[in-house]
């Protein structure tokens, strides 16, 4: 242990290390507990409930002058109604004191609001003619302006309401299309990620600590032995920890933007066909003239709750045509971009000899996989499937025999059989798609949290190489390798919002729509 002379002088060193959050506002209400110095914010309001007509939206407000423009449009102002509690009021103009609609309004005094600030909410009638004039009216009320697209969000991150990746997570809450998308998006909101970097934050900085306090102090000996090893050891398990969380195979970040699922094949194989069924209207063009698809033609869809951006491309051959080489090129491209691809094949073309099928299915396969990912063994399961398709032009011995065939075939990602006219094996075939995208996402509610931001896996490979910079420099400049450490505190602050965080606020916020 420490001598007990310096065990304060640690204790503040390691507060030192902590971010000092800026405060952001101050609200002139009774509430209390909200950081100073936002006395003089602009208070904003907005329409929070999206655009178009609906039984009920709802106008928000959030600042020092919500009390007023409460009061001045329904009669209270002077006596604010119960904190949280809905009141039928008739809304007027402050102006004109005319009625403009009868709704229910809810007062949110400080600091017990989304933002911290005092909050006011309107629950109005959808029609477009009243939420405009409601809007205006706010408008009229002196220190009022409407708000800008997730500055509600961005108050409630600056009064220390969310963590940065709370704020990401609410986000991606807001833009979720599937179920695993919600669920994904919900356990970020609800901060287990963020409390799995903030843990991570801890350590490094008890790291840092202990190095600053060998440096300052070791000369004097009053630094026990022993406490560089025990810095080893804790740089050695987060570098552990990191690695297993960066090793991840994108999953979250894929269930978050969507598994890129590519339809390649060669030329009247049924590719566009195939992206119609799945899609259930006709999205591409259909014909029996070979290459009738040239440009990649993409469609979003929810596959058992996990989201898809479904492309069809062109055939694959060789063609004079400059525009067909043009759209060939893009296939190929967009193959290797791909986390899966759905191989398409016309089964009439696929020979009788059971010897020949595996070497034709093969020769296919490798006609689309990109020359430098070719297998020497057996093609990835997790990254294409087979679809034999026109199986309705087989007749049925040759379709029993097929069958019988493929299940004695090794080497081969999975086999599907379908045809895309008579629908025939479409139900086998989308329960194998969707195992193969479950995997591809994994469970959004299994083990623990996933990286779902790109920047969070840059910053995190940030804080591994830095902690690999204090291992690097231990033994030679231990100053060096306290600055590694430090970066590394750096790198994890960036994504929790608590380090240098203005930077990258504005490319956050600006994706949130007006009114959140």
């Amino acid at each position: 242990m420490l001598p007990s002379m310096f065990c304060g002088m640690w204790r503040a060193a390691v507060h030192n290390l902590r971010p000092r959050r800026t405060p952001a506002c101050r609200l002139v209400s009774a509430g209390d507990g909200v950081p100073v110095g936002l006395a003089d914010a602009e208070t904003i309001f907005a329409l929070s409930s999206g655009h178009g007509r609906c039984g009920v939206a709802v106008v928000r407000a959030s600042g020092p002058a919500s009390a007023t423009a409460l009061g001045c449009m329904t009669g209270l102002s002077c006596n604010l109604p119960p904190p949280r509690t809905a009141l039928l009021r008739s809304i007027t103009d402050p102006q004109s004191k005319e009625v403009l609609d009868r709704g229910l309004v809810l007062w949110f005094p400080a600091p017990h609001s989304f933002t911290g600030e005092d909050s006011v909410e309107f629950h109005i009638h959808g029609g477009p003619a009243v939420i405009s004039a409601v809007l205006h009216a706010l408008g009229s009320v002196p220190g009022m302006r409407p708000a800008e697209a997730g500055e509600f969000t961005r108050r409630a991150f600056q009064a220390g309401k969310l963590g940065l990746t709370e704020v990401e997570g609410l986000g991606d809450l807001i833009h979720a299309e599937t179920e695993a998308q919600r669920r994904q998006a919900l356990r970020q909101m609800s901060g287990e990620l963020g409390r799995l970097y903030r843990d991570w934050t801890h350590k490094v900085k008890r790291c840092l600590a202990h190095v600053e306090a060998f440096i300052d102090f070791s000369e004097d000996e009053l630094i026990e032995d022993g406490v560089l090893d025990k810095v080893d050891k804790w740089v050695c398990d987060l570098q552990a920890e990191m690695e297993r969380h960066l090793q991840d195979e994108r999953r979250g970040e894929r269930l978050r933007s969507g598994v890129q699922v590519v339809i390649a094949g060669a030329t009247n194989a049924g590719k566009s066909s195939l992206l119609n069924t799945l899609c259930q209207r006709p999205a591409a063009i259909v014909s029996p003239i070979a290459g009738t698809t040239r440009d990649v033609v993409e469609t979003a869809l929810d596959i058992g709750g996990f989201p898809v951006l479904l492309s069809d491309t062109a055939g694959l051959r060789e063609s004079p045509d400059l525009v067909e080489r043009e759209g060939v090129r893009r296939a190929r491209e967009r193959v290797e971009q791909a986390d899966l691809t759905l191989v398409v094949v016309d089964c009439t073309h696929i020979p009788s000899d059971a010897k020949q099928i595996a070497t034709f299915l093969q020769g296919h396969l490798s006609s689309v996989l990109p020359t430098q990912e070719q297998p020497e063994t057996a093609f990835p399961e997790d990254r294409f499937l087979l679809v034999l398709n026109k199986t309705d032009l087989l007749p049925e011995e040759n379709r029993l025999k097929l069958d019988r065939e493929l299940r004695l075939v090794s080497g081969l990602p999975p086999v599907c059989p379908i045809s895309c006219n008579t629908n025939e094996g479409l139900q086998d075939f989308l329960a194998v798609l969707h195992n193969s995208v479950k995997t591809l996402c994994g469970n959004p509610l299994s083990c623990a949290p996933t990286l779902t931001q790109a920047r969070h896996r840059a910053h995190l490979q940030q804080c591994f190489a830095a902690l690999a910079q204090y291992q690097r420099y231990r033994d030679l400049d231990l100053a060096l390798a306290a600055e590694g450490v430090r970066l590394a505190l750096v790198s994890l602050g960036r994504i929790t919002g608590r380090v240098g965080a203005e930077e990258i606020l504005d490319i956050i916020f600006k994706d949130f729509c007006i009114g959140k």
